[in-house]
């Protein structure tokens, strides 16, 4: 089978619209609310899940023919769990502050509800290239949500973007005001209810 062929373009493509984790599954949605109040622990949340999404896949696909049945979903937490582990050094090490942000939804990771469902659906019945791209797709579906929360969400209530400031101060002399609801855990979860009914309202003949 080519590199490149239908099903593997498939397999990478189509949790970019189509099949989103959150879109479509409604899958992830804990984590999509608790670190998009800012749009830069949105993103380094979104790449640290498709890194283990993608690694874990790739392990368990190695892995699966190996793996008595029985003790599939344990052997899955563990691989999981040591790349969990792993990525959150690197953050402390690297991107400490952004550690601190994430505080412990980047633990959290291990039962993310998309990473447990790719291992299971698809990962133990591919092999590991495929599982790779099915990996990378899911992980930059969730990591697009994400994305598009935490810009909507610091922009409007804070007027910036990555510690930027975009809305002129001029914009503030003449009356303008942040929209402190922006900042709530509630305005996050309306923000992805609106983003899944666009999401399905655009994408509702496609499917």
């Amino acid at each position: 089978m080519s590199l490149f062929s239908a099903e593997n373009k498939e397999a990478f493509v189509s949790p970019l619209n189509l099949n989103n984790p959150v879109a479509v599954q409604v899958l992830g949605i804990c984590s999509a609310l608790a670190v998009t109040s800012q749009l830069e622990p949105a993103i380094v949340m979104g790449l640290s899940v498709t890194v283990i999404t993608a690694f874990a896949n790739v392990i368990i696909a190695l892995l699966r023919k190996t793996i008595p049945n029985r003790i599939r979903i344990i052997i899955q937490l563990v691989v999981v769990a040591a790349l969990v582990t792993i990525v959150s050094m690197v953050l402390k090490a690297f991107a400490y502050d952004v550690s601190v942000q994430l505080s412990v939804y980047v633990g959290l990771i291990i039962t993310n509800c998309i990473l447990m469902g790719r291992l299971e659906a698809f990962a133990m019945q591919n092999g590991p290239w495929e599982s790779f791209l099915d990996g990378i797709g899911n992980g930059l579906g969730y990591a697009f949500v994400l994305v598009v929360v935490g810009t909507i969400r610091e922009l409007l209530g804070s007027g910036s973007l990555l510690g930027f400031r975009i809305i002129p101060e001029a914009a503030y002399e003449c009356g303008y005001m942040n929209n402190g609801m922006m900042t709530m855990p509630a305005m996050a979860l309306i923000l992805v209810g609106c983003f899944i009914w666009a999401h399905r309202a655009i994408n509702k003949e496609d499917k």
